[in-house]
C-alpha cells in the first residue's frame, strides 16, 4: 500500500481555509470548464487525485456518478462524505481496463512528476470513445518562473523551459510553497496525451487578467471492433 502523501500534512488547512475562501466562487473557471468540456452524461466519472472531493457535486449535476482515487489518506477522509473513493497510486489505479466513460483530473497534474504515466492510465481505463478532461494550472503563466504579485502585470522570469519541481512562489497563501509543484512546458503536457494514444478535441482557458487555468479534453479513439462510442458531451472545440 502507498505510504504517506504530501497532502496529508495540509489536508485540514486545504479543506477549512484554502477551499473555504473560494466557496461559491469560480476564480479560475474550473466549474465552467467541467460544464462545457465534460458536459452531461451518464455512468461513472473517475476523478484522478480527487482530494477532498469538492468536484463531486458538479459531476452529479451533469448526470454522472463520481468516483475518486487519491493517495492522501487525510484528504480522502473529507472526500468519503462526498463520493465513493479508493486510496491508491494514480499511476497504477485499481480500475479495470476500458471500464469508465469519463475521467477527470482537476488541478492535480503539478502534484504528479509521473503525469505522463497517469495520462496513460486514464487512457487504459477509458472505454473507447470515452473522454479524459484535464483541468490544471496554465503551464505558460503559472509556475516558479511566474510572479503574480501584481495581478495586472504578470512577470515571467527565466525557467519556463525547465522541467522542474519547485516550492518557489510569489505567495504564501497557495499550494506550491507548501507541497511543491512540477512544471510541464505546454508541448510536453500536450505530448503526454498524444503519446497515450488519445485524440485532443477541446480546450479552454480561465482566470483574469492573464489565464491561470488550461483545460484539455481528449478522447480514446474507437476502433471498428470496439462497437459504438461513449456518448459525447454537447458541443465541441474550444470555450472562449
Amino acid at each position: 500500500m502507498p505510504g504517506p502523501a504530501a497532502y496529508d500534512e495540509i489536508a485540514d488547512w486545504y479543506e477549512t481555509e484554502f477551499l473555504a475562501a473560494q466557496a461559491g466562487l469560480d476564480p479560475l473557471g474550473v466549474d465552467r470548464a467541467l460544464r462545457g468540456l465534460l458536459g452531461p452524461g451518464t455512468g461513472p466519472c473517475l476523478e484522478i487525485g480527487c482530494g477532498t472531493g469538492v468536484h463531486a457535486r458538479l459531476v452529479r449535476q451533469l448526470g454522472r456518478t463520481p468516483v475518486g482515487v487519491d493517495l492522501s489518506r487525510r484528504m480522502l477522509r473529507y472526500a468519503a462524505g462526498r463520493l465513493p473513493v479508493a486510496r491508491g497510486d494514480v499511476e497504477r489505479m485499481p480500475v479495470r481496463d476500458a471500464s469508465v466513460p469519463a475521467v477527470i483530473a482537476v488541478m492535480v497534474h503539478t502534484d504528479m512528476p509521473g503525469y505522463a504515466t497517469v495520462v496513460r492510465e486514464a487512457a487504459r481505463v477509458l472505454r473507447p470513445g470515452g473522454v479524459l478532461l484535464h483541468v490544471g494550472v496554465h503551464p505558460c503563466f503559472c509556475g516558479g518562473f511566474a510572479d503574480a504579485t501584481d495581478r495586472a502585470a504578470l512577470v515571467i522570469r527565466p525557467g519556463y523551459l525547465d522541467r522542474h519541481w519547485t516550492r518557489e512562489s510569489w505567495t504564501d497563501q497557495g499550494i506550491r510553497d507548501k507541497v511543491g509543484a512540477q512544471h510541464w512546458p505546454l508541448p510536453e503536457l500536450l505530448g503526454a496525451f498524444l503519446a497515450a494514444g488519445l485524440v485532443l478535441d477541446g480546450f479552454a482557458e480561465g482566470g483574469e487578467p492573464t489565464p491561470t487555468m488550461l483545460a484539455i479534453r481528449a478522447r480514446k479513439p474507437v476502433r471498428p471492433a470496439d462497437g459504438p462510442p461513449a456518448s459525447p458531451p454537447p458541443g465541441a472545440g474550444t470555450l472562449g
